[in-house]
């Protein structure tokens, strides 16, 4: 299975916060699994620590890069076709990041781990 990790929950992940279920850190651990992290979600954290609505330990860039080494998660780029495909997208939700990470898990046919109740609103794939 293929997995798009929404922002918070690469963060309840990355500061093993108990809001996270088992069966998704499982999941995320499985051999047969691959995660992904998008583009979309280092933008969101590095806007939300520079405005002070996030606060990680240390510097936000090289914590993003520890964990993604420490996960060994895959990066997954914002194309122009997830962009383009925001457009489609029904206005249930208007977060910005949100919008771009359906997209993409529905382009790409992922999993999106998200604990969101507005996400699944949409026609996408979510972990449960």
């Amino acid at each position: 299975m293929n997995i798009l990790l929404d922002t918070h929950v690469f963060l309840w992940w990355t500061l093993d916060d108990k809001r996270l279920p088992t069966r998704w850190r499982e999941a995320f651990e499985a051999d047969e699994n691959t995660v992904y992290l998008s583009a979309a979600t280092a933008w969101e954290i590095v806007i939300k620590q520079g405005i002070r609505r996030l606060k990680v330990a240390e510097d936000p860039v090289a914590w993003f890069r520890k964990y993604i080494d420490h996960y060994r998660l895959e990066a997954l780029p914002i194309t122009h076709e997830h962009a383009l495909a925001v457009f489609n997208l029904p206005r249930k939700h208007n977060d910005p990041f949100d919008r771009v990470l359906i997209a993409q898990a529905v382009r790409e046919s992922m999993v999106l781990a998200t604990a969101d109740e507005a996400i699944r609103q949409y026609e996408v794939t979510v972990l449960t």
